[in-house]
């Protein structure tokens, strides 16, 4: 059972955050659900030890073709990257209830994910001065 209702979460789909996230440190192990068919940039983070816990989650470089993560190296070794194209980054979304044209993006703690070992970090970007709410509808 997840956020989106019954869903069958294959275990070579489960993603390891050996670090968790921020606020949710004890969760490790989620798995990316589409919201919807086609071709949406959001997903469902769904945590698969909590049924109650999915975050949204969307493509940053949907809204912001120039957002830049940083990924020092001692994160780059935990998430044990060869090549910069293993790496998927994504955003948390918060879209307030009743008003989604308020919806916003944190750019300050993006979750990168390296889509073949299957391991995820939560990678702030303290120093890039990106905000925790982007607007990016009527921005």
């Amino acid at each position: 059972m997840t956020r989106l209702g019954e869903r069958e979460i294959r275990a070579d789909s489960i993603i390891y955050f050996p670090r968790g996230l921020v606020g949710l440190e004890d969760k490790r192990e989620f798995s990316l659900l589409p919201i919807r068919e086609g071709d949406s940039p959001f997903l469902l983070l769904q945590c698969t030890t909590d049924p109650g816990l999915g975050l949204l989650v969307a493509d940053p470089y949907s809204f912001l073709d120039d957002y830049d993560v940083k990924i020092e190296n001692p994160e780059r070794k935990v998430l044990k990257v060869e090549n910069i194209r293993q790496l998927a980054v994504l955003v948390t979304v918060t879209i307030p209830q009743d008003k989604p044209e308020d919806t916003t993006l944190n750019l300050q703690g993006p979750i990168v994910i390296n889509t073949e070992t299957k391991i995820g970090l939560q990678v702030p970007q303290t120093e890039a001065g990106y905000p925790t709410h982007f607007h990016p509808i009527g921005a």
